[in-house]
C-alpha cells in the first residue's frame, strides 16, 4: 500500500530537521527520509556527523559535537510528532500531484509514499581527495571548511588542497588564525579569478606548493603532515602541517531529482522567491541549493522558510 503524506522531506541534515520541525508544530505531520547508515551521499543527520567539535553554532557557548547537535534535531522533531523513517528515497516522480516517492524499504514495485508536497534536504558533499589517512583523520585535523574549523589552528602552519577560487577563500581566511598556510595544486599556475590571486600572492602568510599532488595525510589521532610528490621530477617531500583543508569542490546531491527540477549551471538546485523550486509544491532547502555559504546555521535557516512556504501552499489549497 502506497502512504499518503501532506508533506515529505527528503534528508535529515540541519535543513530537512528543521523543516521537519516547522511543519511538525503546524501539524502537517511531515514524513522524514532520513536516508541510510550506510549511505556516503544521505546519512541520518547530514554531513555533520562526520564533524567532531562545532563552535560557531549559536547556543552553544562551550561547542557541541556535529552528531550530538544533530541528535538534538532529531529529537526535537520527533517530539512535535514527525515521523522519521531510515530509509532512503531511491526515485521521485514528480510530473504529476500528488507526487511519488520510491524507498530502499518500499521496495521497486510501487512507490511507498505519495506527497501533496515535497521538501528537498539532500546536502552536498565535499570531493574530497582519495589518499590513506584522510578519512581516518576528517574532523580530527582534515578538515572541507575554514570558516568552521580554522579557529582550532591558530598559531599552527595548514594546507589547503586546490586551486580554485574556494581553495584561495580557505587560504586566506585561515591566515586570520594559523601561523603559515601553504596552498598546494597540482599545477604550474591557479584557476582562481586574478583578483584572488592577488590577494593570496600579496600575503605574507600564504606559500605555494607547485606542481605537487598529495599521496597521504600523515598522523595517528591528528594531523602531523601531508606527503605529497612533485609531479615533473617525482620526488617526494613531507610538509610539516597540523591541519589539512581540502577545497577542491563540492557535489550537491541531486541525481535524484535529474531532468525533473531546474538545475543551475553549477548542478545545485534553482529556487525561486524564497524556497519554491521549478514545480509547484516541491520546496527545496540547505546545501542541496546552496552553493555560497554552507553553513549549519544557514542550512537549518533555509529549512525553516521551506517548512513555512509548505505550510502556506497547502493552505492556499484547502488542505
Amino acid at each position: 500500500m502506497t502512504e499518503e503524506r501532506d508533506v515529505v522531506v527528503i534528508g535529515s541534515g540541519p535543513a530537512g530537521l528543521t523543516a521537519a520541525i516547522y511543519s511538525a508544530r503546524a501539524r502537517l505531520a511531515p514524513m522524514v527520509l532520513e536516508g541510510e547508515p550506510s549511505s556516503t551521499s544521505d546519512q541520518p543527520g547530514g554531513q555533520l556527523m562526520l564533524t567532531t567539535e562545532i563552535e560557531n553554532y549559536p547556543g552553544f557557548v562551550d561547542g557541541i559535537l556535529g552528531p550530538e547537535l544533530m541528535a538534538r534535531f532529531r529529537d526535537q522533531a520527533a517530539r512535535f510528532g514527525a515521523d522519521l523513517v531510515t530509509t532512503r528515497a531511491t526515485r521521485v516522480d514528480l510530473s504529476k500531484e500528488p507526487f511519488e516517492v520510491w524507498t530502499t524499504a518500499g521496495g521497486a514495485d510501487q512507490p511507498a509514499v505519495s506527497a501533496q508536497s515535497i521538501i528537498v534536504a539532500t546536502g552536498a558533499q565535499a570531493l574530497m581527495l582519495g589518499v590513506p589517512g584522510e578519512d581516518r583523520l576528517l574532523g580530527h585535523g582534515v578538515s572541507t571548511c575554514a570558516t568552521c574549523d580554522g579557529f582550532f589552528f591558530r598559531d599552527k602552519p595548514v594546507a589547503v588542497v586546490g586551486g580554485g577560487d574556494s581553495a584561495l577563500e580557505e587560504a586566506l581566511f585561515l591566515t586570520r588564525f594559523a601561523s603559515q598556510v601553504t596552498v598546494v595544486h597540482r599545477r604550474k599556475e591557479l584557476r582562481a579569478s586574478k583578483i584572488m590571486q592577488d590577494r593570496a600572492f600579496a600575503s605574507d602568510r600564504i606559500v605555494f606548493e607547485w606542481d605537487a599532488v598529495v599521496d597521504e595525510v600523515l598522523g595517528d589521532s591528528s594531523v602531523r603532515g601531508l606527503a605529497v610528490h612533485d609531479v615533473s621530477s617525482g620526488e617526494t617531500r613531507i610538509l610539516d602541517v597540523a591541519g589539512v583543508f581540502v577545497a577542491i569542490g563540492h557535489r550537491p546531491n541531486t541525481a535524484l531529482f535529474d531532468g525533473q527540477l531546474a538545475m543551475a549551471d553549477n548542478g545545485y538546485i534553482r529556487t525561486f522567491e524564497g524556497s519554491r523550486s521549478s514545480v509547484p509544491g516541491v520546496f527545496v532547502c540547505g546545501d542541496v541549493q546552496d552553493s555560497v555559504y554552507r553553513q549549519a546555521v544557514t542550512a537549518a535557516g533555509s529549512g525553516c522558510m521551506a517548512a513555512i512556504d509548505v505550510e502556506r501552499w497547502l493552505e492556499s489549497r484547502g488542505r
